[in-house]
């Protein structure tokens, strides 16, 4: 799966409903952010709470840029939790943090502007 993070990409092909209520897309609470020396392109390693349902799950996110690791713990974002976990280096990431690129194609977290019960799904 080839993800792009060029604003200007086209869009994707029109899907059914179906489709889009196959992709999990959840809120967590960042519970600890950790350097990734290990990883190819600039990232950190993310333990998210995604409430009682899902639980605790790890992930890699390449949002150096914007992000120092003591602004991240506690801050609510966005993942996919239903793709097949994925080996990053010498880590398995577990869900997709999902972040939109600014003008220079760096990640910006996707969150939520309240606060929401962790675990609550995107409609």
């Amino acid at each position: 799966m080839h993800i792009t993070h060029d604003a200007n990409a086209e869009t994707a092909p029109e899907i059914a409903f179906d489709q889009f209520l196959a992709v999990d897309i959840r809120v967590g609470t960042i519970l600890a952010a950790e350097p990734f020396p290990q990883a190819r392109k600039p990232a950190y390693k993310l333990t998210l709470d995604f409430g009682p349902t899902i639980g605790i799950k790890r992930s890699s996110a390449q949002i150096t840029e914007h992000y120092a690791l003591d602004d991240l713990p506690g801050r609510q974002v966005a993942a996919v939790v239903n793709f097949p976990p994925r080996q990053i280096g010498p880590m398995m990431s577990e869900v997709l943090t999902l972040g939109f690129p600014d003008a220079d194609g760096k990640v910006v977290l996707f969150s939520p502007t309240v606060p929401v019960p962790n675990g609550g799904r995107l409609f």
